[in-house]
C-alpha cells in the first residue's frame, strides 16, 4: 500500500493502482450503476487525448518542463493505445459534474508519468495530478470536451454498423425484387408492390440517417477547452485556448474548433441534446421496421406469413412447436431504452443552472449506452434476422390476387364507378376481383394479365386521357 492525501485527509491506496485518492473516494461515494469508465474505451481515449494536447500546449507556452511534458505525453499515448483502461473504476453516474472522472484520468496519467520519470507512484512533487496533468484546465472544460470527442469516436462504429444493416436490407431487396405482394395502409389492403420495394424502403430510410449523424457530430466538434471553471479562462495563458484546440485537432484527427463564447459553451449542453435526439430518431425508425417484420412474419397459419424469419429458439415453455420473432423483439426493446435515454438527456440539460450543468455525467452515460446498445442491436438484427429472411412467394401472390385492393390497378381502365362496384361485390360475396372482371367480360384474360403484371402495378405508367 501507499498513502495519499487530499483535502479530506489521508487514505491507503493499493500500490499496484495507478489511480489515486480522489478516484478511491469516487468508488466509495458513487456505487450507483456498476458501470465504470472502463466500459467505454473511446471516452477514456478522448480523456487521454485532451491531457496530451494540454501537456503539449503548456510545454510550448513554457509552463511545463520538457522531461515532465514528455512523460505525460508518453503516458497519454499508452492509454490511447489501450493500456491502463482497467485503472478507470469511476462510476459513470457521479456527483460533482464529472470531477471524479477528470481526476481519475489525472491520477492515472500522473502515476504512469512518474514511473517513466523513474519515480514511484504517489511521488507527486515530481508530477502532480492537479499541478501538471490538469494545468490550465478545469473539469468544466476537460470533461465535456472529452465526452464530445468520445462520442465522435464511438459514432464511427455506429455508422459502420448502420451501413452494414442498410446493405443487408438492400441485399434482400434485390433478392425479393420480383415477388409481388399487397401493400397496406392503416393495416388494410392498399395497392400492389413488390417485396423488394418494401425492403428497399427500409434500406433507404436507414441510409438517410448517416447524413444526419454527420451533422450532429459536427456540432459536437465545437469545444470549450481553455474555458477552465466557467468560461473566463482563469488560470490559463491567453494563448492556451487556441493552441490546445489546435493540438487536440492534430491528435484526434477531428476538426475540433474553439467555441466563440466559452461561457456559453460551458453552461450550454444542447449539443448533447441534439446528438441524443438523432439516436432517438434512428431508434424510432428501426423499431418501426421491426414492428413491420413481426407483422409480415405473423402466423404461420393464422397471420400474414409473407416472410419467414430465421428460427432462433423455441418460443414457449408450454406451446410445442411455437417459434417467436425474438430478434426483432429484442431490437424493439433496445430502441425503447434509447428513447428513454433521450428523455433523460433532455431533462438533465434543462436542469442546468447558471454557469454550469452539473448533470453532464448522466447525459454522457445515457448517450454512450445508447450508442453501444444500438450498435450491438443492429449487428444482432442483421446477422441473426435480416440476413436469413426468406420470402413466402406463393403466399404473397395469393394474398395479392385475392385482395380487393387489386381493383386500384384496374381503375384507369375500367373507371372509378365500375371499379367500386367490383370491389363492393368482391367483398360482399367473398370473390376475387380477378374472377369478377373475367366473369363480367370487362376485359380479356390477356389484357387483364398484362395489367396485373408486377411491373405494371408497382411503378408509374403512361396514362390515357380520361
Amino acid at each position: 500500500m501507499r498513502q495519499e492525501h487530499d483535502l479530506l485527509g489521508y487514505r491507503d491506496i493499493p500500490d499496484e493502482a495507478y489511480y489515486g485518492v480522489q478516484t478511491l473516494r469516487c468508488t466509495e461515494n458513487f456505487d450507483i450503476t456498476g458501470v465504470h469508465l472502463s466500459r467505454y474505451p473511446d471516452f477514456i481515449n478522448a480523456l487521454a487525448m485532451i491531457k496530451q494536447a494540454a501537456a503539449q500546449a503548456n510545454y510550448e507556452l513554457g509552463l511545463l518542463d520538457k522531461p515532465v511534458a514528455e512523460a505525460i505525453i508518453a503516458a497519454c499515448k499508452e492509454i490511447i493505445s489501450g493500456k491502463l483502461h482497467d485503472q478507470f473504476p469511476a462510476d459513470m453516474i457521479q456527483g460533482g459534474a464529472g470531477t471524479s472522472t477528470n481526476m481519475n484520468a489525472n491520477e492515472v496519467i500522473a502515476n504512469r508519468a512518474l514511473e517513466l520519470l523513474g519515480h514511484q507512484k504517489g511521488e507527486y512533487k515530481f508530477c502532480h495530478p492537479n499541478n501538471h496533468i490538469n494545468l490550465a484546465q478545469s473539469t468544466n472544460d476537460a470533461y465535456p470536451t472529452a465526452a464530445k470527442l468520445g462520442i465522435c469516436l464511438s459514432t464511427e462504429g455506429l455508422i459502420s454498423e448502420l451501413g452494414l444493416l442498410v446493405a443487408s436490407f438492400r441485399n434482400k431487396a434485390r433478392a425479393f425484387g420480383g415477388h409481388i405482394k399487397m401493400g397496406r395502409t392503416q393495416l388494410q389492403d392498399a395497392v400492389p408492390m413488390t417485396l423488394g420495394q418494401e425492403f428497399e424502403s427500409y434500406a433507404a430510410s436507414l441510409e438517410a440517417e448517416v447524413a444526419h449523424f454527420k451533422q450532429v457530430v459536427s456540432g459536437l466538434q465545437e469545444i470549450n477547452m481553455g474555458a477552465t471553471a466557467i468560461g473566463t479562462g482563469i488560470n490559463s495563458d491567453p494563448a492556451y485556448a487556441d493552441l490546445v484546440t489546435k493540438r487536440l485537432a492534430e491528435i484526434s484527427g477531428y476538426p475540433v474548433r474553439k467555441a466563440q463564447n466559452l461561457i456559453a459553451a460551458t453552461n450550454d449542453t444542447t449539443d448533447f441534446v441534439s446528438y441524443s435526439g438523432q439516436l432517438k430518431r434512428l431508434a424510432v425508425k428501426i423499431s418501426k421496421i421491426c414492428n413491420d417484420l413481426r407483422l409480415l412474419a405473423s402466423g404461420p397459419r393464422a397471420g400474414l406469413n409473407e416472410i419467414s424469419l430465421p428460427p432462433m429458439q423455441p418460443g414457449s415453455s408450454i406451446m410445442p412447436g411455437k417459434v417467436n420473432p425474438v430478434i426483432p423483439e429484442v431490437m424493439n426493446q433496445v430502441c425503447f431504452r434509447v428513447i428513454g435515454n433521450d428523455t433523460t438527456v433532455m431533462m438533465a440539460s434543462e436542469a442546468g443552472q447558471l454557469e454550469l450543468n452539473v448533470f453532464e455525467p448522466v447525459m454522457i452515460y445515457s448517450i454512450l449506452e445508447s450508442i453501444s446498445i444500438l450498435k450491438n442491436g443492429m449487428a444482432t438484427l442483421r446477422l441473426r434476422c435480416i440476413d436469413g429472411i426468406e420470402a413466402n412467394v406463393e403466399r404473397c401472390k395469393e394474398l395479392t390476387y385475392r385482395s380487393i385492393g387489386l381493383v386500384t390497378a384496374l381503375n384507369p381502365v375500367l373507371g372509378y364507378e365500375t371499379s367500386s362496384d367490383i370491389a363492393k361485390t368482391a367483398l360482399k360475396d367473398n370473390r376475387s376481383v380477378y374472377d369478377l372482371v373475367l366473369e363480367r367480360g370487362l376485359l380479356s384474360k390477356e389484357v387483364l394479365d398484362d395489367i396485373l403484371k408486377p411491373e405494371n402495378m408497382t411503378q408509374p405508367k403512361k396514362m390515357n386521357k380520361a
